[in-house]
Parts: C-alpha cells; sequence; structure tokens
C-alpha cells in the first residue's frame, strides 16, 4: 500500500484469553484455580487514540528531557552569578564547637574562592570551579537561642550539622544539641549534612572507630546521610562540592511564598512611626509590593517601595557600568494595596428589625389561625434543639458566657463523690510514697555534703504543688471520663440547661452556626478553604513581580519606634527575616492544628492553658481547646492532652494555608522553653463543631426484668421530666430510656433491653458546644540576654516568696 494505511480494530474485536500458566503452575492448575471463569471485557464505543511503539518511545524520551532540563535548572538557579547565592546555615550540635573554625576552612578551601563579609555577619563565598555562589550564616549558640536557630533554619537551603570527635564516642551531640535537633525536625530540616571535626587530633589507630561510631550515631538520626569529614582544605573542597551537587529538600511552607534573609537594616525614624530598610536577596517566589510582610517578632506591615541596589558580591564586577544607581523597581498601588485591617468589623444594626408593614400583618395574623402546637422551652433554644424536649415551663437562663463558666475547670471537674474512695486512698498512698522518696533522697544529699537550704531556694514549691494537682485531675479524668456529680443545691435542668441530649453522636444533627459567640463576627471564614488554598497558591506561583533571586531593598513603612527598639534589645542581632505574605494571611480565623506530645514531655496539658505556638512563619500565644482527631463532623473535647496522645488544638489566629508545621512550647519554671507537642496545620476552619460531655449517673435499687428503678441521678422530679426524651445507657452495655417519676426527690423508674446487673451503674450523656478564647497575643523572639534578664527576675521573685514564708 502506497500511503501506509494501518487497520485500526474496533470496540467489537475479539480478545482471547491469555496464557496464565505462570512460573510454577502447569495449565492444569491455572484451569482449576478459574475453574472456568473468564473476566468480562468493557466494551466502549469511544474510540482510543493508540500509539504505536515509535510514539510511544518519543514521547517517553520528551518526558525524560523535560524533567532532566528542569532538574538542570534548579541546580543552575541554585547559587549561579544571577540569582541569590546557596544559603548554608553552620550549626554545631555542641555547646563547645567552635562553628567559626568550620568556617575558616571553607574559606581557605580553594586559591580562587572569593570570601566577603558583610557587617551582619553573613560570609559570602564566590566559587568559579563550581560556578557558584554560597552565604554562610552562624546562629547564636547556648541555651535562651533555640528560637532564633529555628528561624534561620526556615530561610536556608542547607544545613551543615558540626561534631567534633575530640568529645568521645558518646559525646557527638550534647544536651542542647539534642534539644535543637528535636525542635528543627519537627519544623523540618533543609537539606542535612553532617561534617566530623578534629578527626586529625585523634590517634591514627582509633580514627576509623571513630568514624564509624560517629557514622552510627547519626545513622540513628539521619539515617540516609553519610557523614564527611572537616579537617583540611581538600575535605572542605569536598564539603563544598557536596552542598552544590546534592539533591535539595523543599520545605514547601518557604518555597511557597517570597522571603528575605535581610544582609543590611537601617531605620530611619519620622515621629513616632519610622521606616524600615532591609537589604537582601530575595528567595522562594515572587514579591508582591501590594501585599503585606511580615517580620517575626515585630508583626505584619506595609511596603513602601522596593529598591534594586547593585549586588555587592558578583564576581565579575567590571560589566556593571550602571552599579553605582540604585534602580526603583516598584511602588505599592493605593487602591490595589492590602490593608493591615486584621479583624471584621462587626455591623451591630445587621439584627436590626424593621417595623412590619400592613401587608406582613394580614398575612401573620392569617397563619396564627392555624392549628399548631406549642412548646414552652428555655430562653435562646433553637426549634430543632427543643424537640426533643418536652412540654415544661419556661426557665430563665443566666446569659453568662460558656467559657467564663468553664474557665476554672470547678463546676465541670468535681468528680465522683461517691465512689472514689479508693482512688483517694491511692492518692494519698502516692503522696506518702512521695514523702519517702524525697526522704530517702535528703539523707542521701547529706550523704553527698549538698546545701539543703540553697537546693530549696532554687526549687519553686508552688509550681511542684500545681503541677501534682494538675497529674491527679488528669489520672481522675482518666479513670472516670467527663463524670460528674449531679448538684444537690441546684436543679439539674437550670445547671444543665446550656447540654443536650444526642440520639447519636455520629449521626445526629448540630447546626454549626447556631448560637456563636460574639468572637466569630469578628472573624474572617472561606466558603470552601481547600479551594481558595489552591488558589491562593497557584496565583502566588504565577505572579509576575519581583523576580526572586534579586538584591532588593525593600521600605517597610510605619514601624513603631517603641516596638522597634523593643525588639531590638530582645533580638540582639544584626540580621532580620522578611516573609511576604500571601492573600488573607493576615486575617483571623480559627485554626484547627494536630497536635502529638514530644516523648520527653510527661506533665499533661490542661486544655485552655496558655502556650507558645510556632505555625508557619508565625510564633504566638495562644490558650487552645483540644478535641479528638476523628473523622465525622463533631468532635469530643478533650479536658487534657496527656502523653502519647494526638489531638486536635483549635484557637483564634491569622490564617495560614497547609502545608505548615506547628510547634507548641511551654515556659519552663527558670524561664526556658521546653518543646511539648509538635504537629500540623489541618484547615482555618471556624465551623468544626467540639462538644463537651458531661455525664451523670444513676444506680439501680431494684431490678425487675425489663425495668429497673435508679437513684443518685437527679434529686427533683422536675430533672426527670425535663430529661425524659434522652437515652440511657449502662457500663454493662445495655441500652433504655426513663418511663416515669417515683416521688419527689428524683427516683425514676427505667425499661431497658434486658435485665440489669446489681453491680452495673446507668449513665446519661449530654453535650453543649466549647468555642477557643480570644486571647491571641503575638510573641517576640527571645534571646540569650532576655533569658538571663528573666531568670534574674524570676530569681528575685523566689526570694521574696522565701523571705515572705520565713516572716
Amino acid at each position: 500500500m502506497a500511503d501506509h494505511a494501518f487497520h485500526r480494530p474496533g470496540p467489537m474485536k475479539q480478545t482471547n484469553k491469555t496464557h496464565k500458566t505462570g512460573r510454577h503452575r502447569s495449565k492444569g492448575a491455572v484451569d482449576t484455580a478459574m475453574k472456568g471463569k473468564v473476566g468480562l471485557k468493557a466494551i466502549s464505543h469511544k474510540h482510543k487514540q493508540q500509539q504505536r511503539k515509535e510514539q510511544r518511545r518519543n514521547q517517553m524520551n520528551q518526558l525524560r528531557k523535560n524533567k532532566r532540563d528542569e532538574v538542570l535548572q534548579l541546580k543552575r538557579q541554585l547559587g549561579g552569578q544571577n540569582t541569590a547565592p546557596h544559603l548554608v546555615c553552620l550549626l554545631p550540635l555542641h555547646e563547645q564547637i567552635d562553628p567559626n573554625s568550620a568556617l575558616a576552612i571553607l574559606e581557605n578551601c580553594d586559591s580562587d574562592i572569593v570570601v566577603e563579609r558583610c557587617s551582619s555577619g553573613v560570609v559570602y563565598m564566590n566559587l568559579p570551579r563550581f560556578k557558584q555562589r554560597f552565604a554562610f550564616v552562624v546562629p547564636p549558640v547556648g541555651r535562651g537561642n533555640e528560637l532564633i536557630v529555628l528561624d534561620y533554619l526556615k530561610v536556608c537551603d542547607t544545613t551543615l550539622m558540626l561534631t567534633s570527635a575530640s568529645f568521645g564516642d558518646d559525646e557527638f551531640m550534647d544536651r542542647w544539641g539534642q534539644r535543637v535537633f528535636n525542635m528543627m525536625t519537627a519544623q523540618g530540616i533543609p537539606t542535612p549534612l553532617v561534617a566530623l571535626m578534629d578527626l586529625e587530633s585523634i590517634n591514627p589507630k582509633r580514627r576509623p572507630a571513630t568514624k564509624q561510631a560517629a557514622q552510627k550515631f547519626i545513622g540513628k538520626l539521619l539515617p540516609e546521610e553519610k557523614i564527611m569529614q572537616l579537617d583540611t582544605a581538600s575535605e572542605g573542597l569536598n564539603v563544598m562540592r557536596r552542598i552544590g551537587g546534592q539533591k535539595k529538600r523543599v520545605l514547601h511552607n518557604v518555597s511557597n511564598r517570597p522571603h528575605l534573609f535581610g544582609d543590611l537594616v537601617e531605620y530611619v525614624p519620622n515621629g513616632e512611626m519610622g521606616t524600615l530598610k532591609v537589604t537582601g536577596f530575595l528567595r522562594g517566589q515572587s514579591l508582591n509590593v501590594n501585599g503585606l510582610v511580615h517580620i517575626p517578632g515585630l508583626g505584619d506591615f506595609q511596603l513602601g517601595q522596593v529598591d534594586a541596589p547593585p549586588d555587592p558580591y558578583k564576581l565579575d564586577k567590571s560589566r556593571d557600568g550602571e552599579a553605582a544607581t540604585v534602580r526603583l523597581l516598584d511602588r505599592p498601588d493605593p487602591a490595589k494595596q492590602t490593608s493591615l485591617q486584621n479583624e471584621n468589623i462587626p455591623d451591630p444594626m445587621n439584627a436590626e428589625q424593621t417595623w412590619p408593614t400592613e401587608e406582613e400583618i394580614a398575612a401573620s395574623q392569617k397563619e396564627t389561625k392555624k392549628i399548631r402546637l406549642i412548646k414552652r422551652v428555655p430562653k435562646g433554644y433553637s426549634e430543632y434543639q427543643a424537640a426533643w424536649i418536652p412540654e415544661v415551663e419556661e426557665v430563665e437562663c443566666e446569659d453568662d458566657d460558656d467559657e467564663e463558666e468553664d474557665s476554672e475547670g470547678e463546676d465541670d471537674e468535681d468528680f465522683m463523690s461517691c465512689d472514689n474512695k479508693s482512688f483517694d486512698d491511692e492518692c494519698e498512698k502516692r503522696d506518702s510514697d512521695t514523702e519517702e522518696y524525697v526522704d530517702s533522697a535528703s539523707v542521701a544529699s547529706e550523704s553527698a555534703a549538698i546545701n539543703d537550704e540553697k537546693y530549696d531556694q532554687q526549687m519553686d514549691f508552688q509550681e511542684e504543688r500545681e503541677t501534682l494537682k494538675k497529674l491527679q485531675e488528669a489520672r481522675t479524668d482518666q479513670l472516670w471520663p467527663d463524670e460528674i456529680d449531679t448538684p444537690l443545691d441546684v436543679p439539674a435542668h437550670e445547671r444543665f440547661q446550656k447540654y443536650r441530649g444526642l440520639e447519636s453522636f455520629r449521626t445526629s444533627p448540630w447546626d454549626p452556626k447556631e448560637n456563636l459567640p460574639s468572637d466569630y463576627a469578628r472573624i474572617y471564614q472561606f466558603k470552601n478553604f481547600d479551594r481558595t488554598k489552591r488558589r491562593v497558591l497557584a496565583d502566588a506561583k504565577e505572579f509576575e513581580g519581583i523576580l526572586p533571586g534579586l538584591y532588593i531593598t525593600l521600605h517597610v513603612i510605619n514601624v513603631p519606634e517603641s516596638r522597634w527598639t523593643a525588639f531590638k534589645s530582645a533580638y540582639l542581632l544584626d540580621n532580620i527575616i522578611v516573609y511576604g505574605m500571601l492573600a488573607h494571611e493576615h486575617q483571623m480565623c480559627v485554626m484547627n492544628v494536630v497536635l502529638q506530645r514530644m516523648p520527653d514531655s510527661e506533665v499533661p496539658l490542661k486544655s485552655k492553658e496558655q502556650l507558645i505556638v510556632q505555625c508557619g512563619y508565625r510564633r504566638f500565644v495562644v490558650n487552645p481547646i483540644y478535641s479528638q482527631h476523628t473523622n465525622g463532623d463533631k468532635h469530643k473535647f478533650e479536658r487534657f492532652f496527656r502523653p502519647y496522645e494526638t489531638v486536635c488544638a483549635t484557637f483564634y489566629a491569622p490564617i495560614q494555608f497547609p502545608p505548615a508545621a506547628v510547634l507548641a512550647f511551654k515556659v519552663n519554671p527558670d524561664s526556658t522553653l521546653a518543646l511539648v507537642a509538635r504537629g500540623r496545620l489541618i484547615s482555618c476552619n471556624p465551623d468544626r463543631i467540639v462538644l463537651k460531655r458531661v455525664v451523670l449517673s444513676g444506680h439501680p435499687m431494684r431490678i425487675n426484668r425489663k425495668s429497673a428503678t435508679l437513684r443518685y441521678m437527679f434529686f427533683y422530679k422536675e430533672d426527670v421530666e425535663y430529661f425524659k426524651p434522652v437515652k440511657l445507657r449502662t457500663k454493662c452495655g445495655r441500652m433504655g430510656h426513663i418511663k416515669e417519676s417515683l416521688g419527689t426527690h428524683g427516683h425514676m423508674k427505667c425499661y431497658f433491653d434486658g435485665q440489669l446487673r446489681s453491680y452495673d451503674t446507668v449513665f446519661m450523656s449530654l453535650y453543649k458546644r466549647v468555642f477557643p478564647k480570644w486571647n491571641y497575643e503575638e510573641c517576640l523572639v527571645r534571646s540569650a540576654e532576655h533569658t538571663r534578664q528573666e531568670e534574674a527576675a524570676a530569681a528575685a521573685r523566689r526570694d521574696s516568696k522565701q523571705i515572705a514564708m520565713e516572716q
């Protein structure tokens, strides 16, 4: 055929059964296994474009070429002459390791290397052999500087961790290094690399064993990393080659938005406000000059303009004729510039009721003539709330705040007054055991000649008593979850008027827009958070603003001078980090994050207890509420965040888009920070329903075949009639309901699906929705000097307490 036409089979083409003998099976064995079954062929009348072998090969080659070009382009962008230098963080894993010695080795690794030092401490290295530029930063080392290390690691491309062989086989990482490693693992390590120093000082016969021990130690922490040696210039060149050529780990939270590590920082005051000029290389995505920027420890600000000064660290400066001039890149448009307003201003007249017209009055009178059932329900209840309540007298409800009622937890945590004698004995026994342990420790301390009075002055016994009380409450809540006593002096329908019963916790409806607190009028909400997240991230990647890789100066306007002075006193460094914010990221919303307790944190965290939370590029102080991390539209409230558990924390905070790492810190008595939980951001959804449960218990007094008489659940006849529609369950798994009230002291007759046991206990579960408190507060960066000042203040407070106790 001259036209080279090919026959294309249609959908009715005959397809024979394939031969399925396998490797170790005969045809008879296959027939026995299949037993004559033949798979059905799906017939489709839609024509499929079938590619020939040459077309498939060409397509695979094209995809492979595109992937290779993409990888090569990314490698050329990292540290090239026209891009931002490759930013490397030198992080020692031991407080006694000097990172400047490692930096000196890297500076002398090649004869053609060009080294330039910035006044802020950043060291730029231009290596013509690799056609790459590098920038090295050294964060402060020591207790109290862990958060500064985390801020440095957020914007770095590579983390060069340093350890030493001179400390022995078991001292490759000290206590401070372990704390920092746990924190940066929870946050995300940007392209780790480990270097072993001081190996030349070891006996040559012991060097292989020492390096093998270091590799074994690092292999437990970073299984995929191979340790490198850093003692000579040639080894330093190998480290530089490894940094420039290794596969980069992408941290999406940083790569999705523009960020800048400032080399030069200048504050120009103008009255009470001023302009902060930050100069450095732009990294990440393109910068929108009309958007907002965030500076950790300072807050959110607008941009006045963006300049492009000459790149002072470029190797070939002969062609920079216009280098002396500073170009203006862009200025914001006042009509398009994002506002700093982070809260919605509610309209108090939004629910204003106008006077009805005559037509509306006539229609209303016509509707009232229809026969309908009228119930008298507690004040503030909606229609579907009152569906399970019988016709009772109206009860005046106090319009107090749910959060104020549960802030101290005294009303809902009076657990088990009638069956906790054994637990009280156990607590007393544990206290006596603790006292015996303290006595034995004191004897040992006397034998070791330790001054007891000096030891007591360093201890905060008030904090120890509070921790012991918290442990006892958490233990009680774990033994009898959500079980409380019905009050004797207050009717149950008044005490629990904000609670309701549910037919099924999983399937029963609960309106997420019902009885919302006033704080919900101040937040912003998306109709579909996931769809908005995809749209915002896609727009950030496609936006053509100020391109990354340029050496620019950001003019951050309207920075209060008092805030800048406080920031400088707490942050004793010349560097500053600026993040370009995405759309809506300055607006307040309800944030839901999944948290998992750290293995070394054993003290339970109470709900609404203050925590320092780092979410993405923000760090703030909140009092979260905890709930179970489960599927469904309703989630059970957790009073305590216990060790080795995973919960969902809910609090008010500015909007962020996943993925974002979350770290939760708690302040120790010595003013240091302890990492208590780690996790990730789920969503910013205020419609997440968190239900607090209380369980009322009753005991059978007389047991029949299908019925039983219960007592101790209620003490008033009105309470029995009020809670009659709510279902009952027993500890042994029986289900039932209230039939009628007996007498006037709360006895009631109940029917069950089986005969009760004499030792069984009957429960009634009631639920109400809880909301977090609005107590968001920005957190300043804590430096070592700031920590020492707080320690001195804490010591002064302890001395004053000791003097008061002695008096």
